[in-house]
């Protein structure tokens, strides 16, 4: 009898005990986030709209949805295929996009209107999941690649709300981080319907989480899919006509200090080449400002996307900033070469695919870990280049600017590789279908 006892507590302090002191230790540092909220509201005042949500204060749904849960910018353009198919076969579907970010929920506005709803995801507090669950009652719960929250998925299995994780990665960083605490993983883990991973070195490291082997399936990366629409690349070829049609150099989904770095390492090669253009298109939109005035210490002649109007020629702008939301895939189609953010600081990049399906070389910095085996296959391929600081971004635009054939065949490289891969969304889609619908 005592055996059974001791069992039974042991078994309990490893699969419940983390988890409520996991618990107690948000609902402590609830104030904190909501002084997060406000602070960060003072630049992106978004942050501080529909704060409610977050705690699961949702308007009631009577028709049971899908729920996606997308963390930010990069997530939602990645399901954004997968979703226009749902809505297109399952027109009477309900869809509820959660986010974490504004410039989540501004995505999902942009590409879906009043199509799909959108509300912010709640804390992972086991309250606030109740009453998001109970006032929601989604039929299934997709999430998208690796926005795992314990309490998220350990209350959907109690609702008897079956979970799938779609386009899951897991970098040997995570996986580490992950393992420090295998009381919370684990029991999350062995909660999820279906992981459907990118590659199989991430099911691997999932399986040695205590992901049961029989719930993963490993599919390729829906981010293959990415479909560019005929008006992207009309509108891309207009600015650039705009521009003067120069020699441009994208600095895509930058960080903090990047933007400094590129332009230091430039300066000498603006000064011989005056019609070569630098655009600069900051991740987080409470950056535009910083940036711009930053960009002013380079050149007089720096150029807002956001206060020069359409039809306005910006042929005499050294420098341009994509101060504007939603417009990264035209400022590609607009460029020559494209060099990636994220990848300079230790942030991880971003995704190498969306100048890659517009056929444009790719330059990516030492910091790629979110994208490793994506980055790997494309400059195996031909299509991407790696180098271990910003001067190396110099060396290789001195190259490029000489040689436009060298840009159009490491273009075509990087096309041919991104096309090679496509299929994991027809593949994703059967498995949502089978299990939530």
């Amino acid at each position: 009898m005592r055996n059974c006892i001791r069992c039974s507590l042991v078994s309990w302090w490893m699969t419940s005990a983390p988890r409520y002191v996991y618990s107690a230790i948000f609902y402590l540092l609830t104030p904190v986030l909501l002084i997060r909220l406000w602070w960060r509201g003072r630049k992106s005042p978004g942050y501080r709209q529909r704060w409610w949500q977050r705690f699961g204060f949702v308007p009631k749904m009577e028709n049971s949805p899908l729920w996606v849960h997308a963390v930010s910018v990069g997530e939602t353009i990645a399901i954004a295929p997968f979703v226009e198919r749902l809505l297109k076969d399952y027109p009477e579907l309900p869809i509820v996009i959660t986010t974490m970010t504004p410039t989540g929920a501004a995505r999902v506005e942009g590409i879906f209107g009043n199509r799909v709803c959108h509300y912010y995801c709640p804390y992972d507090l086991p309250d606030a999941l109740a009453r998001f669950l109970k006032r929601v009652r989604p039929r299934g719960c997709l999430i998208v690649e690796t926005e795992l929250w314990p309490n998220m998925i350990i209350g959907c299995k109690k609702a008897s709300v079956p979970v799938i994780v779609a386009n899951a990665r897991l970098s040997e960083r995570s996986a580490k981080g992950y393992a420090k605490v295998r009381g919370l993983t684990e029991p999350m883990l062995s909660a999820l319907t279906l992981l459907v991973t990118q590659y199989q070195s991430d099911a691997d490291r999932f399986l040695q989480l205590g992901m049961p082997a029989e719930r993963i399936d490993v599919s390729g990366s829906i981010k293959f899919d990415i479909q560019v629409d005929s008006d992207i690349r009309e509108k891309g070829a207009q600015l650039r006509q705009k521009l003067g049609n120069r020699f441009t150099v994208i600095l895509a989904s930058s960080h903090e200090d990047e933007e400094q770095q590129l332009l230091t390492c430039l300066q000498p090669f603006i000064e011989r080449h005056p019609d070569l253009l630098v655009m600069l298109v900051p991740r987080h939109p409470e950056r535009f400002e910083s940036v711009y005035q930053s960009a002013l210490q380079y050149s007089d002649q720096v150029i807002r996307r956001s206060e020069v109007p359409s039809l306005v020629s910006d042929e005499a702008a050294r420098i341009y900033l994509g101060d504007t939301m939603g417009d990264l895939m035209l400022l590609y189609a607009a460029s020559d070469v494209a060099v990636m953010g994220g990848s300079f600081v230790n942030v991880g990049g971003h995704n190498p695919l969306e100048p890659a399906v517009l056929g444009m070389p790719v330059v990516m910095g030492p910091y790629y870990f979110n994208f490793d085996a994506i980055s790997d296959g494309m400059t195996q391929a031909g299509g991407m280049q790696l180098v271990s600081e910003m001067s190396g971004v110099i060396d290789l635009l001195h190259k490029y600017y000489v040689s436009s054939s060298l840009v159009d065949e490491q273009g075509s490289d990087a096309l041919a590789y991104a096309d090679s891969q496509r299929g994991a969304l027809d593949h994703l889609y059967k498995e949502v279908t089978a299990r939530l619908l």
